[in-house]
Parts: C-alpha cells; sequence; structure tokens
C-alpha cells in the first residue's frame, strides 16, 4: 500500500511531463486541431444515427437515411479540408476579397423569390436536386479571411483606428444587412461575433470596442422583438411555464431528456427523447440526446474537446508570425466557441432559443462542410508556425517527409517592406503652408503620405494675401514673417512638441521683409540665395 501510494504521484509526474514533452513538439498544434475534427465528426455521425433513427424511420422507411446523407457531408467537408490544407497562404490573401463579393452575390441573389427557398420563415437556402445549400455560412468564413487580410496589411503600417474600422465596418454591414432580409437572426449574431473578434484582436481600443457591442446590443434587442416569434422565444425563456405545450415546450423537453440521462446516461441509442418527444433531436438540441443517452460524463467530455479546440485554436494563433493566420485562426476560435456556447446554452436553459447548430456534431450540410473547410485552414496555419516549418524542411531535406499527404512544404512569412521615411526639405515646408495643411498632419506625413499624394485644394488666391503686421507700422512698414502667409494660426502660436526626426534650426538666413519690397521673390524656390534648414517640430520659420 505504501509503494502504491508512493507511485501514484510519481506516475501523474511522469504522464504530466511526457504530455508536456508532446506538447513541444514542432507539430503538436497541427496533430491537435486534426485529432478534434476527426473527434468532433466521428461523434457527431454517431449521436446524428442515433438521434434521427425514429424520425427517419417514419419519414422514408430506413432509420439509416440521415446517417447516409450527414456521411456524404462529412467526406466532402474532408475534402475541402485536404484541398485548404494545400492551399498556400498567399492565394488566401489575394482571393479573399474575391470571395467576399461572391458571398455578397449569393445572398443578394438567394433573398429572390424563385431562386431562394423559403425555409421555416427564412429565405436563406439554395435547393440544387436533393442538396441544399446556404449562402450565409459562406459569409463566416469569408467574412473572417477577408476581415485578417485587411487588418493585417494595415496593422503592420499604421494602428490609426480609421484605418481599422474603414473599410471593414462598412462590408461586414453589407453582409448583415443581406443576411438580416433573410431573415436569419442566429446567422447574424455569429456574423457579429466574428466582427468583434477581428477588431478586438487586431487592438481596436477598448472606448471603441464597447461603443461598438452596445450599438450591436442595442440592434439586437430591436430585431428581437420585431418579430413574433422571436417574441414568444423571449417570453417562453423568461416564463418557461405560461405555454408548456407551445413555445416552451421544446426547451422544456431538452431539459427533462438531460435529467433523464443522469450521470452515466441510458446507454446509446437508448433515448426515449428522439422519439418524437424532443422536435429537432438531431439538430439543434443533439446535445439533449448526448446527456441523456451519455450522461453527465458524456456532456462533459464534449465540453472537454471544444475547451481543448480553443487551447489548440490560441496557441496557433500565439505561435504565429503571420499576421493574418494570427488574425483569422483567433477570430475562427471565437466563432466556432461562440456558436457552441450559445447551441449550448439555450440547451441547458441559459439562453433563449436561436437555432444555431453545434458545429460538427449537429447534422447539416453547409455548416458541416464550411467547418471543416475551416478546420483545414487552420491545420494550414498551424503548419506555417517558425518550428513546423523548419522541423518540415529538415525531415523533406533528409527524405523523411510524410508520403501519405503529400503536402507541399509550407512558405517561411516575408514581412513586408517597411516606409522609406526621408528628411522632410524645404519644398515640403513650403508645400505644407501653401496649402494650409496643420502641423500635425505635417509632422504624420511619412505614416500616412496620402496628404500629399492628393493634397487638399488650395484656397484662393485672396486668400494668400499677406497680412500687415500691426506693431510693424511704426517700424518703416516692415512685417514679420508671420504676416507672409495666411494660415499664421500655426505660425504664430506653434505646437511645443519636438519631431526628432527633423533637423535642428540654422541660422535665419531670410532676415525681415519688407510689404513694399520684393524680397520675398528672393527667398523663393528658384533663387540662389541659401535655404535655412528645416526647424524642429513645432518651430517654424521666422
Amino acid at each position: 500500500m505504501a509503494r502504491a501510494g508512493i507511485g501514484r504521484p510519481g506516475l501523474r509526474t511522469a504522464l504530466v511531463t511526457r504530455f508536456g514533452a508532446w506538447l513541444d513538439r514542432p507539430l503538436a498544434s497541427f496533430h491537435l486541431i486534426l485529432s478534434i475534427a476527426a473527434l468532433l465528426s466521428i461523434l457527431g455521425l454517431v449521436m446524428v444515427l442515433s438521434a434521427s433513427s425514429v424520425s427517419e424511420y417514419t419519414r422514408s422507411g430506413s432509420a439509416y437515411s440521415m446517417f447516409i446523407r450527414q456521411l456524404v457531408f462529412i467526406a466532402v467537408g474532408w475534402i475541402a479540408f485536404y484541398l485548404a490544407l494545400r492551399t498556400p497562404v498567399r492565394v488566401l490573401r489575394r482571393t479573399a476579397f474575391l470571395g467576399l463579393v461572391l458571398t455578397a452575390i449569393l445572398l443578394a441573389l438567394v433573398l429572390v423569390p424563385g431562386i431562394g427557398v423559403l425555409v421555416n420563415g427564412a429565405r436563406s437556402w439554395f435547393h440544387v436536386g436533393p442538396f441544399a445549400f446556404q449562402p450565409s455560412e459562406l459569409a463566416k468564413i469569408s467574412l473572417a479571411l477577408w476581415g485578417a487580410v485587411l487588418l493585417a496589411d494595415r496593422g503592420v503600417r499604421t494602428r490609426n483606428v480609421r484605418d481599422m474600422l474603414i473599410p471593414l465596418v462598412p462590408g461586414a454591414l453589407i453582409i448583415f444587412t443581406l443576411v438580416a432580409l433573410q431573415p436569419d437572426f442566429s446567422t447574424l449574431v455569429v456574423l457579429f461575433f466574428i466582427l468583434l473578434s477581428l477588431l478586438w484582436f487586431a487592438g481596436l481600443p477598448l472606448g471603441y470596442f464597447v461603443v461598438g457591442v452596445g450599438s450591436i446590443l442595442s440592434v439586437a434587442m430591436v430585431m428581437a422583438v420585431a418579430e413574433g416569434y422571436r417574441t414568444q422565444r423571449l417570453r417562453s425563456f423568461f416564463n418557461a411555464d405560461d405555454d408548456p405545450l407551445g413555445a416552451s415546450y421544446q426547451a422544456r423537453q431538452a431539459k427533462f431528456s438531460l435529467a433523464d440521462g443522469g450521470l452515466f446516461g441510458v446507454g446509446l441509442g437508448q433515448s426515449r427523447a428522439k422519439w418524437k418527444f424532443l422536435p429537432e433531436a438531431h439538430n439543434d438540441f443533439i446535445f439533449a440526446i448526448i446527456g441523456e443517452e451519455l450522461g453527465f460524463v458524456g456532456a462533459v467530455a464534449v465540453l472537454g474537446i471544444f475547451a481543448l479546440f480553443t487551447y489548440t485554436g490560441l496557441r496557433i494563433a500565439a505561435r504565429s508570425v503571420d499576421p493574418f493566420l494570427r488574425l483569422f485562426v483567433a477570430t475562427s476560435t471565437v466563432w466556432i466557441i461562440g456558436q457552441a456556447f450559445i447551441n449550448l446554452g439555450y440547451v441547458v436553459g441559459l439562453l433563449p432559443v436561436t437555432g444555431l447548430q453545434l458545429p460538427l456534431i449537429s447534422a447539416g450540410g453547409s455548416s458541416t462542410v464550411l467547418t471543416l473547410l475551416m478546420f483545414g485552414l487552420m491545420a494550414n496555419a498551424a503548419r506555417h508556425e517558425p518550428e513546423a516549418i523548419a522541423a518540415l524542411r529538415l525531415a523533406s531535406k533528409n527524405g523523411k517527409g510524410p508520403k501519405i499527404l503529400r503536402l507541399p512544404l509550407p512558405e517561411k512569412y516575408q514581412p513586408p517592406k517597411p516606409i522609406q521615411r526621408r528628411e522632410p526639405s524645404r519644398a515640403d515646408y513650403d508645400d505644407a503652408r501653401r496649402y494650409g495643411v496643420p502641423h500635425d498632419v505635417f509632422a504624420d506625413e511619412y505614416v500616412n503620405p496620402r496628404y500629399y499624394r492628393d493634397p487638399p485644394c488650395p484656397p484662393p488666391v485672396a486668400a494668400h494675401r499677406p497680412r500687415r503686421n500691426p506693431q510693424s507700422r511704426s517700424s518703416g512698414g516692415n512685417a514679420s514673417t508671420n504676416s507672409a502667409y495666411p494660415h499664421h494660426r500655426y505660425y504664430d502660436d506653434p505646437p511645443n512638441r519636438v519631431d526628432p526626426r527633423v533637423r535642428a534650426p540654422q541660422s535665419n538666413s531670410r532676415g525681415a521683409n519688407s510689404r513694399g519690397s520684393n524680397t520675398r521673390g528672393s527667398n523663393s524656390r528658384g533663387s540662389n540665395q541659401p535655404r535655412s534648414a528645416p526647424h524642429r517640430r513645432g518651430e517654424w520659420y521666422e
């Protein structure tokens, strides 16, 4: 007994040490995301077969029809997983905007009667033969890809809030509007999650983020009470006993199923709720069947798989050096976990019923295929970690690379070249004063050079007329240099900040200019007079 008591901590320590050593391997993230996708796919197939067998036998005479249909979608999804795994990152960057445009076109076409099919009150489906396709599912991954490309490219060059919000927010609002017109409120919630995740991981200031979240919550509340069935769902959530056989029926049956499961469940395939007591048992409320047949242990196992996915996604994002992959993987992780949290929340009664599926477990066609496509892109990002790139290149050099998948070698991330900075010339200062460019804008000319590529329109000719300095009337009509330019407020009271990039001032070569004389023309660009050096930031010419 003493040896057993001593050995258990030693065994636990050895297991933890070995697991930690395995996590330190270069391709650990890739193997984790591959294993999680496989586990969720297998669990989804088993539970779809169990939950849909009764209803499908009643409808079509075969208990396996829904299972075979889901098996086909899983197979197509894994093909998409493999294609995403082989796609170079540069191709994803170049085609992200095109994918968003095609998605917007599909979302617009599905609203046309005769093209889009009305299902459960929402015109959000294309029917092609025996299969159906939902373009709003494609909007999730296209928005995540385009937003990651946009914010990654701009985040390297500038940290301006305006560049972060535009054109990302207007483009996202177009997608949101098209989805809201279907209407598909559950997908709209996930799209909000994706937009907020992109801005959060891109470094949007907290004040803007709080304002955005408040605006989104306000719009969500208005949309929640705009339709009658959404209002009934809210009433059934807050007062479940008011209509137990109507709006509250589905949520109450889900709770009964979870209660019947107990600790270890009633056994796989032995659920009583699937005998038409629980509507949509194979789709939205499949977690209730898991809790009934596999019990509390099975439900915790499902939560553990999603928790491991969260760790893996954030691990890949933290270890990636490409800002595009970092943003996309982090956003995709929040997308999947947010959707799973909402599904589990309304099954156990913590949230109102929204109709979101449990990723890769609930029955579904386009949702399953595109979720596996997203998993493939995450696995592709895991292969682009610096340690993974080095290990794969070394294995390929030694002839020990993987021969089954035959994946191409990942490419190293090449950061964009920084903007070339130069010292401002005297002509730059003259242009700034002539066009009336504010001092702060002129100081940031090298960070945001669009003011010099497309400068503001010059003021009218009358505005260039110099004004007389009142203090110079008694001194023979001499005027200070401040009176030579119309935008005198930047010279009379200059800012106090100093720009270290600009050279220190030298001697003043201009001297005092007389209003009546033509000394100003002698200091023009074409003259032979020596030019004074540019002043420091906050100190203009005297």
